[in-house]
């Protein structure tokens, strides 16, 4: 082990130990509490926090309508600002500086992915007994199969490994990305339909008797903006094509959750079925963050009440719409007011199964079960992310978001009264400031360095020579 290493681990404990106020439950104590569940995790792609009908949007999204007033909503349920880190930190219950994917995602020409020293959560409740499944995106790794999901203990793989593909074809820059298992497939369907398909398949020949892990990743509503026709027609009153075919998405990926609920029912396991949705990031606002593809007119994704959208440090970027739901255990029509980071679903899920997490490098996600079943406190700190260029940490009410690089900029924000950051309070509160500063600069002298820096600048000097078109030069515009 480097001694970098060994200073990134010393880190993480120290933070833990710095932070986290609340210990977690042993898994003896949460096994006598309530009975192993089937999970059914459910992580959509960029939706945007005003973009459900439970949070007052015109998309029909019924079938998680009712999930959430059968459940609590996590109203203060956080991830990471990109898809990369959020599907990492589920996976690992650790912030992504500790293994170097806080920056950006995982692009198709990177051969990266995330570190196979990292003990993740298919591998605990597959330890456990477990029967373990992924349906849907992977994005944490695809350019040698020691990081794909059947390497890293899901039982079953079905979907992309990149992170952005054509919904119908199945592709990334002309390059299928489907896969069953470590086998390549060529098939034809709507992505969002195939998931929900092939979900409720595995449920139909699932045995009741062994616990499940369903980790269902839709790649909805992603770019490019692609849906059937018959949910199309669905909004055939908005003008706006992108925002149509976006609204269409959110629709289509609803009524596939719903045919997969009605899967878990079929088959006796629902009521057993502990089901947490929840987005990656928030919906995209600004291009830079909108995929590889490009995108025509205005971005659709809407995150009101809160600022900006995915890829920034803002409420926007990293607070989602999200619930929790299981019959019996958790009381429906409630909100959880507890601040949920997703580091703290594998802990959760790990007391819930039962599982060691023995194997796991320190972790700075905590047993938020109570927070989640019985409206309980959540946690009082989070780290939104720390990077070499920005960096963002909340300590109660308190949020600091730093941008380090030239020009710089300080903000403070009373998040009990300011949800939507409209007012910095830096300079009426120095002494704060000064405090959470100081904790970012901590965490950075023991972060990972970003592998996303590396990948970019390889690429970029490994690129073809960039030469203007002859077109450019017959219209003059060289000098433009």
């Amino acid at each position: 082990m480097s001694h970098s290493r060994r200073d990134v681990l010393a880190g993480s404990a120290g933070f833990l130990a710095a932070i986290a106020g609340l210990s977690v439950l042993s898994s003896g104590a949460r096994a006598e509490a309530a009975p192993r569940p089937h999970i059914l995790y459910i992580v959509a792609d960029d939706v945007g926090f005003a973009d459900v009908g439970f949070h007052g949007s015109d998309i029909k999204t019924p079938n998680l309508d009712a999930l959430a007033e059968g459940g609590a909503r996590l109203d203060h349920f956080y991830v990471q600002p990109m898809c990369t880190p959020t599907r990492a930190a589920l996976m690992t219950g650790r912030y992504p500086l500790r293994y170097g994917l806080q920056t950006g995602v995982i692009p198709s020409g990177a051969t990266y992915g995330l570190a196979t020293d990292e003990f993740l959560l298919p591998q605990a409740l597959k330890q456990a007994g477990y029967r373990t499944a992924l349906i849907g995106k992977w994005h944490l790794g695809h350019a040698d199969r020691k990081y794909w999901p059947r390497q890293r203990g899901f039982d079953y793989f079905y979907g992309p490994l990149v992170g952005e593909i054509d919904h119908f074809k199945h592709e990334a820059h002309g390059v299928t990305d489907w896969y069953r298992n470590n086998d390549l497939l060529v098939e034809e369907g709507y992505d969002t339909e195939l998931f929900g398909a092939d979900a409720a398949t595995r449920i139909g020949q699932h045995d009741p008797a062994m616990p499940l892990l369903l980790y269902l990743a839709f790649t909805a509503p992603h770019t490019p903006y692609q849906a059937p026709q018959r949910y199309l027609d669905m909004y055939a009153h908005i003008s706006d094509p992108s925002r149509r075919a976006y609204a269409a998405m959110i629709t289509a990926m609803d009524t596939e959750i719903g045919r997969v609920v009605e899967a878990l029912k079929q088959r006796g396991m629902r009521d057993d079925t502990l089901i947490v949705f929840h987005s990656d990031n928030g919906g995209t606002r600004n291009k830079m963050f909108a995929g590889e593809g490009a995108v025509a007119g205005d971005l659709p994704p809407q995150n009101t009440p809160l600022r900006e959208g995915k890829g920034t440090l803002y409420e926007g970027g990293t607070r989602v719409v999200a619930f929790a739901n299981w019959p019996g255990r958790i009381a429906p029509g409630g909100t959880a007011e507890g601040v949920v980071h997703v580091v703290d679903m594998l802990p959760t899920l790990a007391g819930l199964a039962g599982a060691s997490l023995e194997k796991s490098k320190p972790l700075d996600g905590i047993d938020v079960w109570p927070a989640l079943s019985a409206g309980g406190k959540g946690r009082e700190e989070l780290v939104y992310n720390v990077e070499p260029t920005q960096g963002a940490v909340r300590q109660g009410k308190w949020k600091l978001y730093w941008h380090v690089a030239l020009p710089p900029k300080v903000e403070l924000f009373d998040l009990d009264a300011d949800p939507s950051e409209k007012s910095d309070l830096s300079a009426q509160h120095p002494d704060k400031v000064a405090e959470l500063q100081q904790k970012v600069i901590e965490l950075a002298r023991t972060m990972a360095p970003p592998l996303f820096y590396g990948a970019a600048l390889k690429a970029t000097l490994s690129a073809p020579l960039a030469t203007p078109s002859a077109a450019i030069y017959e219209m003059g515009a060289e000098d433009d």
